[in-house]
């Protein structure tokens, strides 16, 4: 609830501010409740993307997100399989397909390094491959300090399977800049961060403290 209402578009703005100041528009990217989606989209330059696409297409779709019409709101790509929201193999397969189609991103969460063979089976790749061992998201405790393992096995697993569209990027724990260079320095391309930023007390310089070092 830290960012219901229009608190949400203030979070949004803060990090739009960031991306701007460190000329990262295209690297920062916000993925606000399914409320606000078409708000924050009007109001900023950076990405916005879903918390979840379903496998509809057009049609008789009264009550799912669907990829084609989000694009029409502007809405960039969709997290897809989250630890919160998790999906069959197949589903996962549909909705990326779906939001190929349709120009916008997909970024598929695995809880572990396993997981990325049944990602790699599919007919289409994902563009980012999010590794987050669900019992440290929220925590506080970053994966990229407490289970390094954890990303430098799934970049690696990975590149053994050949991925060529799929970038590693991870999540879990992650409060700060120091947090997210580690991840980097592991292999990670990105990370995702919840938590440790809609419950800091500066919206500002906590993106910015994450986003910067996550340039050096």
């Amino acid at each position: 609830m830290e960012v219901s209402g229009k608190r949400c578009l203030a979070l949004a703005l803060e990090a739009e501010r960031v991306a701007k100041e460190l000329n990262m528009l295209d690297s920062i990217a916000v993925a606000p409740p399914n409320p606000a989606l078409a708000l924050i989209a009007e109001h900023v330059s950076i990405p916005v993307i879903a918390q979840h696409v379903d496998d509809k297409g057009e049609g008789s779709t009264t009550g799912y997100n669907v990829a084609k019409m989000l694009r029409s709101f502007n809405i960039r790509g969709s997290i897809v399989n989250h630890s919160e929201h998790r999906l069959l193999p197949k589903e996962i397969e549909g909705i990326v397909k779906a939001l190929h189609e349709s120009d916008m991103l997909a970024i598929v969460c695995v809880k572990e390094p396993d997981e990325i063979d049944a990602i790699a089976g599919l007919s289409v790749e994902p563009d980012y491959i999010a590794i987050e061992p669900p019992e440290l998201i929220g925590t506080g405790n970053a994966v990229s300090k407490s289970k390094p393992e954890v990303i430098t096995r799934s970049v690696e697993r990975a590149n053994s399977l050949g991925l060529k569209r799929s970038k590693v990027i991870c999540g879990a724990g992650i409060v700060d800049g120091r947090d997210a260079m580690a991840a980097i320095r592991l292999g990670s391309r990105g990370v995702l961060v919840a938590s440790g930023i809609v419950k800091a007390e500066n919206w500002y310089e906590k993106i910015k403290d994450i986003a910067s070092n996550m340039l050096k």
